[in-house]
């Protein structure tokens, strides 16, 4: 793989927060991070295109005493079967679970399934966490 090297420019007070962040969050060098942040950018482009398949979590929180919340979760998991690859299921207390559902397909359909979780009654907390199937990514 070719390495280009290029400049960027821009205001010294932005660079110097990017320097700050950067190095707290352990990078090496500049070009690492900049690296780093163009992935994520191409992985924020492939989820908004829709027809791209992606990767990602949906991390849901819900009371397993409401009603029906734990049938609905289920059945939801099986009508999409092609999409949810994996969960995982954790007793938070004698109450709360938390579930982790691992998805790839096309953006557009993963959204819909996270949407679906996350507003179904008993549910206290969602989240979707979007990722690539790293096919794109170099």
């Amino acid at each position: 793989m070719k390495i280009i090297r290029f400049g960027v420019s821009m205001p010294e007070d932005l660079l110097e927060k990017f320097d700050t962040i950067m190095e707290e969050k352990g990078y090496a060098n500049r070009s690492e991070a900049i690296r780093d942040l163009v992935r994520d950018f191409i992985v924020r482009h492939e989820w908004e295109e829709g027809d791209k398949e992606v990767a990602g979590t949906i991390t849901i929180v819900y009371n397993h005493d409401e009603a029906d919340v734990v049938k609905e979760l289920l059945d939801m998991q099986h009508d999409y079967v092609n999409e949810i690859i994996s969960s995982l299921h954790v007793h938070m207390d004698e109450h709360n679970c938390l579930e982790v559902i691992v998805v790839k397909g096309k953006g557009s359909r993963v959204k819909t399934i996270a949407e679906r979780l996350i507003s179904l009654k008993g549910v206290k907390h969602g989240k979707l966490v979007m990722t690539t199937t790293g096919k794109e990514l170099v």
